[in-house]
């Protein structure tokens, strides 16, 4: 495991201790956070990038050890180290990501990886697995289920975001508001009127949260009517 060993000191090399203590509030580390018990060194993500595209050669034994550390950005650089092997082993890929779900914990880590490693895998699959982690009670398999439909969204492959997006849209919790709303903003871009069909429907007992980020590009107009529970 020596290139793990080098490859966390090059790591080191961009610690910034101030940093690892705004890293641990901003992502709630703290007891009672969505995030409670993570550590942070406090490396910015472009380094986290380039080390892992340094070390995209570590081997997938490597790899899965670097997943299970205990700091946030040994895990997140696991993650772009997977994300650049999948390409030439997907299969192998999806069975690290899924077989390690449990340290996919933070919403950084959900955005980093699932429409690059489980969107783009299921592209032409079965994708009942989404709905599983959608109707689960894991916050993280929730956030992985609506977040792994950008890449589909991205084909104007809409409909399990849609059916995603109904299975959420009553969630309690603003990390899911804001990525059923980021999705449905999403969709908007390429196919405006089924956004408007989708928020027809819910619009008025959906979160705010999620009702703003949903229509963030909307015309003035269209937002206040929207917001004022008009449309």
């Amino acid at each position: 495991m020596k290139r793990i060993e080098d490859l966390k000191k090059e790591l080191e090399k961009y610690i910034e201790e101030e940093k690892s203590k705004f890293l641990a509030k901003f992502f709630q580390a703290y007891p009672g956070g969505y995030g409670e018990g993570d550590k942070f060194l406090g490396i910015r993500v472009p380094y986290l990038r380039k080390i892992a595209k340094k070390y995209r050669n570590l081997t997938f034994e490597e790899t899965e050890k670097l997943l299970n550390s205990e700091y946030h950005e040994h895990r997140l650089t696991a993650v772009f180290i997977l994300i650049h092997k999948f390409k030439g082993s997907p299969e192998k890929v999806v069975s690290i990501y899924l077989c390690n779900i449990e340290k996919i914990n933070n919403w950084d880590l959900v955005d980093s990886s699932a429409p690059h490693i489980l969107g783009r895998y299921l592209d032409n699959k079965d994708r009942k697995i989404l709905y599983e982690f959608a109707s689960s009670n894991n916050l993280w398999r929730q956030r992985i289920a609506i977040i792994s439909t950008h890449y589909f969204i991205k084909q104007n492959d809409f409909n399990d975001a849609i059916r995603i997006a109904e299975i959420l849209v009553n969630h309690k919790h603003d990390l899911i508001h804001k990525a059923v709303g980021w999705t449905l903003r999403e969709i908007g871009k390429r196919d405006k009127n089924l956004e408007i069909e989708f928020l027809k429907r819910h619009y008025k007992a959906m979160p705010r949260t999620m009702l703003r980020y949903a229509i963030e590009k909307f015309p003035e107009n269209e937002r206040i009517k929207f917001l004022h529970g008009e449309f």
